[in-house]
């Protein structure tokens, strides 16, 4: 697995609540964990493009609420910078919910996801509809 070129500040927190953007059946999402972090005590890991996630669906079908699912972030509102300079910021926060062989749940992906994603997840950048 291949590696995002750039540092890309952290959108979401714990407690952020983000958009699910697949046809999965599940609407929406509350950040609870970040898979791998391992930080200092009282300080919250911050989640950014192209990183994993662990969240509870609050809105969505009856049988998936209050589910654990992983999933990853392809949007955030917060403008991170690309390693050619273009500084990027999308409207909205949004995030695909993938297995434990980080393969996507869902067979569609609704909205545009970054590049960024396109190198780590190649999966999802193929069922998404823009790329941008």
């Amino acid at each position: 697995m291949k590696g995002v070129a750039t540092k890309i500040k952290g959108g979401l927190t714990i407690g952020s609540v983000v958009k699910v953007d697949d046809n999965s059946g599940a609407k929406k999402l509350r950040v609870i964990g970040k898979e791998g972090y391992k930080g200092r005590r009282g300080r919250l890991p911050s989640v950014g493009i192209s990183e994993v996630f662990f969240g509870s669906i609050i809105k969505g079908k009856k049988d998936l609420k209050k589910k654990i699912v992983r999933a990853v972030l392809v949007r955030q509102r917060k403008p991170f910078r690309r390693a050619n300079g273009l500084i990027v910021e999308f409207e909205d926060n949004a995030c695909v919910l993938i297995t434990d062989k980080n393969e996507p749940k869902a067979s569609e992906i609704k909205g545009a996801v970054a590049k960024e994603i396109g190198e780590k997840y190649p999966k999802i950048s193929t069922i998404a509809k823009n790329v941008i």
